[in-house]
């Protein structure tokens, strides 16, 4: 009979980490950025805990990773450890082998968080898009899709090409001049299917004959300002690690 694996122990502290992606990091990918935290975390010599089976690996959880291309000062990331640790003590031995690009923000342990998973917590985000866009362009395009009742947009999924409303995403939508072009200014709240920034540009274009893309200037580079959890009421998002 094959031998039964060794059964790891449960862990005994829990962090959530933010972390932004900056610079030319922007375009790192979620698989790329896995690779380098998990890196990080041996060489710092984190006591990270291990799963159970044939093949243990870090218990290590992400979410509301930002799309390939797009910049954040808001990615989330959850540690488990085997020993408990001082979270501003192991923020300081992570930023050392963290490449540059990949900075962190803030470790807290969970015990003082918002109660409820971490991707439970992230409900909505902030970001800024910036276009080459004439401001009086992006201004019309956006009054377009403010102005209808829903904008179906596509996107190619894990689950192959899928069609819904961006619209119904969308809190606040604005735009401003900028040297260059214009910025748009966005708050979308989360669901299912989750409704990203380019989804939006996708309907600028759709309903709003905006015109991006090399041909006309240059792609719209993505920033996600903020992420977590949404307040109806007010419109705001707060921190889901304090």
């Amino acid at each position: 009979m094959r031998q039964q694996p060794e059964q790891q122990a449960p862990p005994v502290q829990r962090l959530r980490i933010r972390y932004a992606k900056r610079g030319r990091l922007r375009f790192t990918s979620h698989r790329d950025f896995s690779r380098a935290f998990e890196r990080a975390v041996a060489r710092a010599r984190i006591p990270v805990a291990y799963s159970s089976g044939f093949n243990p690996h870090p218990r290590i959880s992400y979410a509301g990773a930002a799309p390939t291309g797009a910049a954040s000062e808001a990615e989330y990331v959850e540690l488990a450890l085997r020993e408990v640790v001082d979270p501003v003590a192991t923020k300081s031995a992570l930023d050392e082998v963290m490449p540059d690009g990949l900075d962190l923000l803030d470790v807290v342990d969970t015990a003082t968080s918002p109660k409820g998973a971490l991707a439970d917590l992230l409900t909505g985000s902030e970001w800024i898009i910036d276009l080459p866009t004439a401001p009086e362009d992006a201004a019309a395009a956006v009054e377009a899709f403010l102005g209808a009742e829903e904008v179906i947009v596509e996107r190619m999924t894990k689950k192959g090409m899928r069609e819904f409303d961006a619209r119904g995403a969308v809190v606040r939508l604005g735009s401003a001049p900028r040297e260059g072009g214009s910025r748009l200014e966005l708050l979308l709240k989360h669901g299912t299917p989750s409704v990203r920034p380019d989804d939006i540009v996708t309907g600028l274009e759709r309903i709003g004959g905006l015109k991006v893309g090399p041909e006309h200037g240059g792609l719209p580079l993505l920033t996600r300002l903020s992420q977590g959890i949404f307040d109806e009421e007010s419109g705001t998002i707060a921190d889901p690690l304090h």
